[in-house]
């Protein structure tokens, strides 16, 4: 097998049909029965999986895995890393803002690397619409606080397009423990711990409507996820229980 595309779906019943039919049929024509699409259908209360379902019975390339509990679009990855039998795997997000055609120019830019993501912050990149200011500060934040904590010195560590070696998988998907918003820094940082190299790309990005992110209400949650994973992988990792219990409470507190 040659490659491997996750595609996390949380109802997603009318957005993910034609972002289906765009990657199998654009995938089958490359690579044949070499590719498969798994599609993780997490915590859907529409028709997803049923839509899901319908497509996989023509298409062959197409694989469905349902987790019916609500385990975040980490989790959901997860599932689709544990599934995939590919040389090279991916995975994409469900709302169609990378084409296939983007997602083929991470494979092809692979080389020697272990792992490439798409930027949406290099020069060479194209983003349509463009964002609204607070969302492209608060992206920034979030990276600058990314590079302070971790040392990624790496532009876009959210963008949903990412491709990594299987081997690279293989050797970090049991340390990987953090869902939700850490998931991709978790992921980047275990694999640069690993050795290998992580190679950005330019990409071409559309924001599709529907997105279920409120980008200021959730930016608390962000830097928690960050500060625990942080501290997961520092001397101070006895804190994290202290830590757990905080977070905990403030969860009840929002809710």
């Amino acid at each position: 097998m040659k490659l491997s595309i996750i595609i996390p779906a949380h109802n997603e019943e009318e957005r993910l049909p034609p972002v289906l039919d765009s990657y199998a049929r654009y995938y089958v024509d490359r690579f044949g029965p070499e590719v498969e699409i798994i599609v993780v259908v997490n915590y859907s209360s529409d028709h997803t999986l049923e839509v899901t379902k319908a497509f996989a019975e023509t298409h062959p390339v197409v694989i469905v895995v349902n987790e019916p509990k609500k385990v975040g679009k980490g989790g959901a990855v997860l599932l689709g890393l544990r599934q995939a039998k590919g040389d090279l795997i991916g995975f994409v997000d469900a709302d169609g803002s990378t084409a296939p055609e983007a997602f083929d120019d991470m494979v092809k830019s692979m080389g020697d690397a272990g792992c490439v993501i798409a930027s949406r912050w290099m020069k060479e990149s194209v983003v349509e619409p463009k964002q609204p200011l607070m969302r492209r500060v608060m992206s920034r934040c979030f990276n600058l606080f990314v590079r302070v904590m971790f040392g990624l010195k790496i532009t876009d560590t959210q963008c949903g397009a990412k491709v990594f070696r299987k081997h690279a998988i293989d050797e970090i998907i049991s340390r990987l423990g953090l869902t939700n918003w850490a998931f991709d820094v978790d992921m980047l940082f275990q694999t640069r711990r690993a050795g290998y190299t992580i190679r950005e790309v330019p990409t071409v990005w559309r924001d599709r409507a529907g997105s279920k992110i409120h980008y200021v209400a959730s930016s608390l949650d962000m830097i928690l996820a960050l500060v625990r994973l942080r501290l997961i992988y520092s001397p101070f990792n006895w804190v994290v229980e202290i830590y757990n219990s905080i977070a905990r409470r403030l969860m009840q507190m929002k809710g």
